[in-house]
């Protein structure tokens, strides 16, 4: 089922989560593990992020460097596979233009369409660790718009080369990253909300935003995206702060800010206890102000780890 058909068909706000792949080595019962406690929410659907190869350099034995690309965790097709089939729940894995040519994007769909998946959040990615900006692969996608325009081209049934000419034709519901911040490469959010109207003229049918820590935010997010001509729906995402780590590292790494209310609470705390507690606080203030609004959803970044999100579902579903 699509996420937008999710959607039009409640008339309340519905809890989803995203979940990363495990590192390599790690079981399928890691993700099991973080997924289960959740379910008694009833998510309609487990959105699944995908992270690129990375590079590393290792010494030859005639002493010069060989570059190694080496992949940390375990391919998110088979990770969204192996949920339908355990849950009974829709999969939304994340297809990303970083590291494939536009035919590798093509296979991907084809295995997804072929499980019987219908949604996707079409991403450009984040530059890898040893890159200073995004570097697109030659022969792929410099931008989602690129990305989501691919999707759109095989949902018609246009496909890159002539000899898949007989293939169905793909039926995926396509989702989009947005920023009520503004996405930091960005000049200004006037001009982020250009490209997000690009993506969504290009086919994106709903929206899931970047964590954000300020509800206000959101809303005049919300109230920009509408007055631009922005007219799907719009998911917020929410990631509760869980560790002392987190009051420094979100708002450096997802360029965000916390408000004021909030950070005077932080900067009482002296353990990961302490941090967690306010973050679940928080999040159930948060949400609940969220749900008052309307939104169709509550998306919370889990990140494999769900006994914060649970502490607060309860008090929300």
């Amino acid at each position: 089922m699509k996420v937008i058909d999710h959607i039009n068909g409640s008339k309340k706000t519905r809890f989803s989560m995203e979940i990363l792949p495990p590192l390599k080595g790690r079981s399928i019962q890691s993700i099991y593990d973080g997924i289960d406690p959740l379910m008694e929410f009833k998510p309609p659907f487990v959105n699944v992020t995908y992270h690129r190869e990375e590079h590393v350099y290792k010494e030859r034995h005639d002493g010069l460097l060989q570059k190694i690309s080496v992949r940390k965790r375990p391919g998110t097709v088979g990770i969204c596979a192996a949920i339908m089939n355990k849950y009974q729940v829709d999969a939304v894995p994340h297809i990303i233009c970083g590291g494939f040519t536009k035919e590798e994007t093509e296979n991907a769909l084809i295995d997804l369409q072929f499980l019987g998946i219908e949604n996707i959040l079409a991403l450009r990615g984040d530059p890898i660790k040893n890159e200073t900006h995004f570097i697109p692969n030659k022969a792929g996608h410099k931008y989602a718009v690129n990305l989501i325009e691919q999707v759109v081209q095989m949902n018609e049934g246009n496909f890159l080369h002539e000899e898949t000419g007989n293939s169905t034709a793909t039926n995926f519901c396509i989702g989009a990253a947005g920023y009520p911040e503004k996405h930091f490469e960005s000049m200004n959010l006037k001009t982020d909300l250009k490209y997000l109207k690009d993506k969504v003229d290009a086919g994106a049918e709903f929206i899931v935003t970047q964590m954000f820590f300020d509800n206000q935010k959101y809303f005049d997010f919300v109230s920009a995206c509408r007055e631009k001509g922005i007219d799907v729906p719009i998911i917020p995402g929410l990631k509760p702060i869980t560790t002392m780590k987190h009051i420094t590292f979100l708002p450096k790494f997802f360029h965000i800010d916390f408000p004021e209310e909030l950070s005077s609470e932080l900067e009482k705390c002296k353990t990961n206890d302490d941090v967690r507690q306010v973050g679940i606080e928080w999040g159930i203030q948060q949400s609940k102000e969220l749900v008052d609004y309307g939104v169709p959803l509550l998306h919370y970044y889990t990140m494999g780890k769900s006994q914060t999100v649970k502490a607060i579902a309860s008090e929300i579903f």
